[in-house]
Formats: structure tokens, C-alpha cells, sequence
């Protein structure tokens, strides 16, 4: 609306300024209202927090970004989820459920929908008829393989699960965390849910369709928007991380876990497990790195191989027994032994062997 303004008649004359009569400028002209009344009353503005216009603009991208990391938060703590184990893995392979179950490719990662026809595995009477493309015999091959691994990732996420279930606490420890979407990572939450324990998907919105699996449990279902904040919740609980066999997405993500490692921006010690070496040696040659000296002879031991879930599982039992259990445990057993004994420490009292034997 759009007010106008006219001359008030009674200020015609000039009018002796009050503060400076010897002022003999006009007074400012008096706002007269429209001809059609007064406006209508105002709803009420929406409060910041509540306004989607802005809250989805460029301007609230800090607040979504803060929120991506307080949310979670609140969550983790509210659970008491004290650490987990990160399981990584393609997302674009089914498990094969029984023996006559036809794998299928998906589209792309987290996609709920299939791959085109001529990208998908070729069956057994397309290859007897010589109808399979050479793309689709590989994928059959490689189908088999990877519906290995998924089986291979649930019964780790099992054995991991169950032992954790074991230990002594207040908290959750070592729960199975997965990107929270289909294949390698229905599979870790799976095989975490079929042992009776709490399980994490970190979802990320995609252009396409996508949905959670149904294996997480519904109050630790995640889903972020920004990679790096999903990212974050990935390696700041994580203990251990277990590598399946993956794409762009799982080497991204394992080579930056491993990169916070080797430069020590990590503030603890990491078990990392990387699945399968038959697959992952096709994919890279570490050593390469070593010889041209772009990393040391010892950043290979940042990583392990295992090749079944009994070894994986030992692999993991023992890092995260050494790191954590055991420090915790004698952390523990001292600080209730100085409140016995105020200005002793257990080596005092055993003697140093008997001491370190008992760590």
C-alpha cells in the first residue's frame, strides 16, 4: 500500500522553528491514509527456526550445517552410543537370499532401481543360448563374488555384535554402523539386528530415489545432506572400520579414514580391516606407492587384509581389546586403587613386571 502525502492547510504560514525561531523552514507534511481504510491486520511472522523459505536458503546454510552435527549428537547421547564399528561397502549388489534368487544390479549407489538390462549379470539360459553380452558374463561372475561378500559382511556384523553385547557397560560398545543404505550396508545392519543389537545407517540425500534399509534401528536412522558431515559422524565414533569391496564412494571413504591416521589427526587408534584381498589388490597397488616413495613402508600397516569373517572378526576383536578394553580396564583398576591407597600406583605395589603383566 502506498501512502501519499498532501500539505496540512493549518501549515500554510511559515511557523517559527520552537527550538530556533529564527528557522523559518516548513514543517515535514502530514501522511494522509488511502481513501480505503485502514489495512488489514497481519498474520503472524513466522519465528527464524520455524521459516522453511529461510531456512532452506543460502543464508540458513550454516544453521542446517550445525544442525547436521547437533542432531546426531543429541541422538548418540540420548542411546548412549559410546563407539562404533564403520562397515563400507558397494551398495549396488543384493545378497543372495537362496539358491535359485537371480542377483541384480542396481543403478547406481542407493539407487532403488536396477541397472538396464544389457549392464545387469547375464543368467544361465542367456549364456548357454550365446545371448550374453561379454560385460554381462563378467558381471555374473562377478555377482556370484559379491553376493559372497554380502553374506561375509552380515555374519562379521553378527560375530562383532554378539561379543560386544559381552562386555561390561553403562554404554553401547562397538555398534555397527553402515551408510545405512542397500547391499554391503544392509548387510552389516542386518547381520547387527539378527544378533540382537543396536545398529546406525548414515543415509545421504541423492538425486534419485533411494531408502533406508530395514535392518537399522529406527531411532539411529540418520539421513544428512552434506557429505562432509556425514563424513565427520563416520570417524569420530568409529574404533574400527571395515572396507568391503566398493566404488568411488568406498574409496573416498577409506582413504580418508586412512589418511587421518597416517598424518595422526586422528586422536585415538583405528582398526582398519580391508575385505577381501583378492578384489582390492585388482583395484590398487599400495606398494607402488611405497617404491615411488609417495607413502613410507609403514603406512602399510595401517590396514590389515582378511579374506573370511572369522579373521576379520579376530583381527577386530584383538585391536579393539589392545586400544580400548585393556587401557580402559587398568585405567580403571588404578583410579580405584589410588582411593585406597592415595599416593600409590600399581607399580609400587606389584613391582613393574607383575604391573605390566596385568595390563
Amino acid at each position: 500500500m502506498t501512502i501519499q502525502y498532501e500539505d496540512d492547510p493549518e501549515q500554510d504560514d511559515l511557523q517559527p522553528d520552537p527550538v530556533n525561531n529564527a528557522s523559518n523552514e516548513k514543517l515535514p507534511p502530514v501522511a494522509v491514509i488511502p481513501g480505503n481504510g485502514a489495512p488489514p491486520p497481519l498474520e503472524r511472522a513466522p519465528l527464524a527456526y520455524e521459516n522453511p523459505g529461510f531456512l532452506n536458503s543460502a543464508d540458513g546454510r550454516l544453521i542446517r550445517i550445525v544442525s547436521e552435527y547437533m542432531e546426531p549428537l543429541a541422538r548418540f547421547r540420548h542411546e548412549r552410543i559410546q563407539d562404533t564399528v564403520v562397515f563400507f561397502g558397494s551398495a549396488r549388489f543384493h545378497g543372495r537370499e537362496e539358491a535359485n534368487h537371480e542377483l541384480e544390479l542396481l543403478d547406481n549407489t542407493g539407487s532403488c532401481q536396477p541397472a538396464p538390462c544389457e549392464e545387469q549379470p547375464a543368467r544361465a539360459p542367456q549364456i548357454v543360448a550365446g545371448q550374453a553380452t561379454d560385460l554381462q558374463r563378467k558381471r555374473a561372475v562377478a555377482a556370484v563374488q559379491m553376493a559372497r561378500y554380502y553374506e561375509d559382511a552380515r555374519r562379521l556384523a553378527y560375530m562383532l555384535t554378539a561379543w560386544s553385547a559381552k562386555i561390561p557397560s553403562n554404554r553401547h560398545r562397538f555398534v555397527v554402523t553402515s551408510g545405512g543404505g542397500p547391499g554391503i550396508m544392509e548387510a552389516a545392519n542386518r547381520g547387527a539386528y539378527e544378533a540382537g543389537g543396536k545398529t546406525i545407517g548414515m543415509n545421504i540425500s541423492l538425486p534419485f530415489e533411494q531408502h533406508p534399509n530395514s535392518y537399522i534401528t529406527p531411532s539411529l536412522n540418520f539421513q544428512f545432506h552434506y557429505f562432509f558431515m556425514r563424513k565427520l559422524w563416520f570417524a569420530y565414533l568409529a574404533k574400527a572400520l571395515v572396507v568391503f569391496p566398493g566404488g568411488f564412494g568406498t574409496l573416498d571413504e577409506m582413504f580418508e579414514i586412512l589418511t587421518l591416521a597416517q598424518t595422526h589427526k586422528l586422536a585415538k587408534r583405528i582398526t582398519v580391516v580391508i575385505y577381501g584381498p583378492e578384489y582390492w589388490k585388482r583395484v590398487f597397488n599400495l606398494e607402488a606407492l611405497v617404491e615411488a616413495g609417495a607413502i613410507s613402508p609403514k603406512d602399510l600397516d595401517l590396514f590389515q587384509f582378511a579374506d573370511t569373517p572369522e579373521t576379520a572378526f579376530e583381527i577386530l576383536r584383538k585391536g579393539l581389546t589392545e586400544n580400548y578394553l585393556v587401557p580402559e580396564a587398568t585405567a580403571a583398576a588404578e583410579h580405584a586403587f589410588q582411593e585406597l591407597m592415595p599416593g600409590w600406583t600399581l607399580e609400587d605395589f606389584l613391582g613393574p613386571e607383575i604391573a605390566k603383566t596385568s595390563r
